[in-house]
């Protein structure tokens, strides 16, 4: 589903829409300039630039200066290029990654390089992110800790986040609204509570029998 949502595979049938705007048929750049960003399972970032650079050429990418301007290196330019670096450092401050900016972004642990990930997307300025597993690999800690901080990018950056997850605890903790399919199809959704006490969810993950006595 991400990978349609985002424009990375094409749908066989049916239609997206974002924002009352069809992006069925659009480009992942084009979807991005539209307001949505993502994160991948299997973190994907330029592995051998700083952690820094990691988020400057995200932010680049949304610079509408052009070449022309840019080979100049005409003043507003050179002013905006200060207030893509300053807004860089902020992101990297919010994600407490400050003191990592000059360090290879394939040489940081884990849960760093998943937050630097966060970042990336985040300064593309969405409206909507799309967060693929964002626990996978991380220790019982570095989920709590991920928790608050996805907390806190809703509420600061006034975004809607929609996120794929298997780790039930982060799930229930952060949702507001769940939708848990089974093999590709909707069986339930609703508020965390809701969706705990549905006999259908219950029964595709917990199984029939749970709590009856005997074999």
């Amino acid at each position: 589903i991400f990978n349609c949502i985002s424009g990375f595979y094409r749908p066989t049938n049916g239609a997206i829409r974002f924002r009352e705007r069809e992006i069925t048929h659009l480009r992942p750049d084009q979807i991005a300039r539209l307001g949505i960003a993502r994160t991948f399972q299997n973190v994907q970032l330029f592995r051998t630039m700083s952690a820094l650079d990691n988020i400057l050429v995200a932010k680049h990418s949304h610079m509408r200066t052009g070449i022309l301007a840019e080979a100049l290196a005409l003043p507003f330019v050179r002013q905006q290029e200060r207030m893509v670096r300053e807004k860089a450092q902020e992101l990297m401050e919010f994600l407490s990654l400050t003191g990592m900016q000059r360090q290879a972004a394939g040489n940081l642990p884990l849960g760093s390089q998943k937050r630097l990930e966060l970042g990336r997307a985040l300064a593309l300025d969405p409206r909507l992110l799309l967060l693929d597993e964002p626990a996978s690999g991380l220790n019982i800690s570095e989920t709590q800790a991920l928790a608050q901080l996805l907390l806190k990018v809703r509420d600061r950056f006034k975004l809607t986040i929609l996120l794929v997850e298997h780790d039930m605890g982060l799930v229930m903790n952060i949702s507001d609204t769940i939708t848990v399919l089974n093999f590709g199809r909707k069986i339930a959704e609703g508020t965390p509570r809701d969706v705990q006490n549905d006999p259908e969810v219950i029964k595709a993950y917990l199984g029939e029998n749970i709590g009856a006595e005997g074999p």
